[in-house]
């Protein structure tokens, strides 16, 4: 072979495998998606469509005035509402049933390699269930393994929710679990601070290591089996927050006793955690200061039932009474609401169980817990990407089986997801 037509060989070579490589970085086809209807996170809409092209939502609205342009696929989504991902306010993805393991067991007993391989199967079930973002509130002792978990997601490694995450959460010193022995010192399930000092410290060092928020006790048992109590001084609150925000940073509060919630509110952080105990006088401040309550009801539900409580047979135990009132509470003051099941407590993948009850026992509809899992979340997260079927907002999509703004019951008959424009659930 002659040198000159070696290199015509070669230049045609190079040729063909340069257009492969063209054909196979170009994008993806732009999408139709064709429900029987779109619930856009606000309103339901029979006879809309949506286009996406690449990760976006290119434009949604009526069959007749969507025009996808040439090379557009059609997807048909016969007899499903579409809707935006759900968004998962609390939630532990380090964490599993407490029937199935203890609290203080997982803690002190299984190794982080096994908490991330079952956090990584977590975060699948979660997508599947049509829960594209989680906030996730806490590793629980398993310091910072959250990190790696939302990058194995941004990277495509592992399926799972886009994560907003809090790494180690911080408590008042000797103000957590687990707890053993007096004599014994045993690792614990969030970071110990006291004093202006270190909690000025651990909040720069939780942030510069990946958190997204900040979360800390405001009250908790000192003993076990023991009531709640105001931990944090409202100085070393004040601090907390002030520290965070200068690093933009939000601030979370677990808080369930009237004093902690009090504080937590006046400090300024932006959600309270469960708020058991509150009152009618915290609830007022909260809307005054703009507080936001997650109510975790399905996490107290469940530990009841662990304990064995058998649901529907028998008196209601006091403390779902008290968490009705609450909540009820909450709603006379107009205080907004994070919707969030503490998941973790139990499956995850089982997320829908915070909305089924909300419906049912706490006297929402159903259309207000789609509305608040959905762009009502997305507004109090900071999330303004998302959480809507709306043009140039992220093609995080659900498709449901019924009318979830009838019937809480849809989102367990999750058919289809979408999630940055890539399907990661087949019908």
């Amino acid at each position: 072979m002659t040198q000159r037509l070696f290199r015509r060989c070669l230049l045609a070579a190079l040729c063909v495998l340069g257009g492969r490589c063209l054909a196979q970085s170009a994008p993806p086809a732009p999408l139709l998606l064709q429900p029987a209807a779109v619930f856009d996170g606000q309103t339901l809409h029979p006879g809309w469509v949506v286009l996406v092209e690449g990760s976006l939502i290119k434009a949604a609205g009526p069959a007749a005035q969507v025009k996808a342009p040439a090379g557009a696929r059609a997807v048909p989504l016969p007899g499903l509402t579409l809707l935006p991902g759900l968004i998962e306010g609390h939630s532990h993805l380090l964490l599993h049933p407490y029937n199935e393991t203890s609290w203080d067991d997982q803690v002190l007993r299984e190794s982080q390699a096994l908490r991330v391989a079952r956090a990584t199967e977590h975060a699948r079930r979660t997508l599947q269930a049509g829960f594209t973002t989680a906030r996730d509130l806490g590793t629980e002792g398993a310091d910072y393994a959250d990190v790696g978990l939302k990058q194995a997601i941004e990277q495509g490694i592992i399926p799972g929710p886009r994560l907003l995450i809090a790494t180690r959460a911080l408590v008042a010193t000797g103000c957590y679990g687990p707890k053993l022995s007096v004599d014994v010192a045993v690792p614990q399930g969030a970071q110990e601070v006291s004093g202006p000092d270190e909690i000025v410290r651990a909040v720069r060092e939780q942030v510069s290591r990946g958190a997204d928020v900040v979360k800390v006790y405001a009250d908790y048992r000192l003993t076990p089996g023991g009531p709640s109590v105001a931990t944090f001084s409202q100085d070393e609150l004040n601090v907390l927050v002030a520290t965070a925000r200068s690093l933009g940073r939000p601030v979370v509060a677990h808080a369930s006793t009237p004093e902690g919630m009090r504080r937590a509110a006046l400090a300024g952080v932006e959600t309270i955690e469960h708020g058991d105990q509150g009152t009618a006088e915290v609830f007022k401040l909260m809307k005054q200061r703009g507080v936001a309550l997650c109510p975790t009801v399905a996490a107290g539900d469940a530990i009841l039932q662990y304990r064995g409580w058998r649901k529907g047979q028998g008196p209601e135990p006091e403390r779902i009474t008290q968490k009705k009132a609450s909540v009820a509470a909450a709603r006379r003051a107009d205080v907004a609401l994070v919707l969030g099941g503490d998941v973790g407590v139990f499956p995850h993948g089982d997320n829908a169980r915070e909305l089924e009850l909300l419906v049912r026992e706490y006297g929402f509809t159903p259309l207000d817990v789609l509305r608040q899992a959905t762009s009502g979340n997305a507004r109090l997260l900071h999330l303004p990407d998302r959480g809507q079927v709306q043009s140039a907002l992220l093609a995080d999509l659900v498709a449901v089986a019924g009318d979830p703004t009838q019937d809480v019951q849809a989102l367990r008959q999750v058919r289809w997801v979408m999630k940055g424009g890539a399907v990661v659930r087949e019908l």
